[in-house]
């Protein structure tokens, strides 16, 4: 730990820190929608470091809120390149830390970052998970407010692990439900999944809200996930996460209509 907290410390002024971007499917026409940003780091000591061995160190230091930083506007300058590229209509996700939502400069941090990377509002989501959420849920009610009004889409991640209840899901302004892949990953084996699935769904667009659904690795989750009327997904079936060169040769492909859909 005190080895990683020091070589942490100085990871974005080395510039250690990479995106990759998970592609995201929209499942009646197959047509890729858009993607997830993820952070990876490299160091040339340690290697590779997984997000779950060094994210909540960051947290904890209050690095988080520089890393995050970057994240987000690294991230908003990609889709804007795509879009100088001609690839328009990209939704970019970026999952924000907890710890960077409690700060009451978040909102118009976002909308500092979105001007000067020139992006509209509409091609930027904020995903943020149950716990973020219900960690002050009046604060966060009026930080989503905020955005909203901006024009961001805000989608709440890993759905069905938390809090999860049409209480706190109704009184949020999200545009968009994600399913968290422990769900997914059994929905063709279990009948429990797919029945808290199916129902996640139909709450969702009862709400009027979009449904992605995370993890999707076969073809069978693709046809189970279609037939209850999933909107999006997401997983290795679809997509790996690539990094930006990768990803701009995915959106090339993209524009061949000989290429399936998802």
């Amino acid at each position: 730990r005190q080895l990683l907290d020091g070589h942490l410390a100085h990871a974005l002024e080395k510039d250690e820190f990479t995106l990759h971007y998970q592609p995201q499917f929209n499942l009646d026409t197959g047509k890729l929608v858009g993607m997830e940003a993820l952070l990876r780091w490299s160091n040339p000591v340690l290697g590779p470091i997984a997000p779950d061995r060094f994210i909540y160190l960051a947290e904890e230091s209050g690095l988080i809120l520089k890393i995050g930083e970057w994240v987000l506007r690294t991230a908003c300058s990609q889709v804007r390149l795509w879009q100088e590229q001609g690839f328009t209509g990209l939704r970019m996700a970026v999952n924000v830390s907890g710890v960077q939502f409690r700060d009451v400069h978040f909102a118009q941090n976002v909308a500092r970052i979105l001007d000067e990377c020139g992006l509209e509002p509409s091609c930027l989501e904020i995903e943020l998970t149950e716990s973020c959420i219900m960690d002050n849920p009046d604060r966060v009610r009026r930080i989503l407010l905020q955005l909203k009004e901006m024009g961001v889409h805000l989608a709440v991640d890993d759905f069905g692990t938390g809090y999860s209840s049409l209480s706190y899901l109704k009184g949020f302004p999200f545009n968009r439900v994600k399913i968290d892949r422990a769900f997914v990953r059994d929905v063709d084996t279990d009948p429990d999944d797919a029945v808290i699935t199916q129902t996640i769904i139909a709450m969702a667009h009862t709400l009027g809200m979009e449904v992605l659904a995370e993890g999707a690795e076969t073809e069978a989750h693709i046809r189970l996930l279609r037939e209850y009327g999933c909107d999006e997904v997401q997983g290795f079936h679809c997509g790996r996460p690539l990094p930006d060169a990768a990803f701009t040769e995915l959106l090339r492909q993209q524009l061949d209509p000989s290429i399936s859909p998802v």
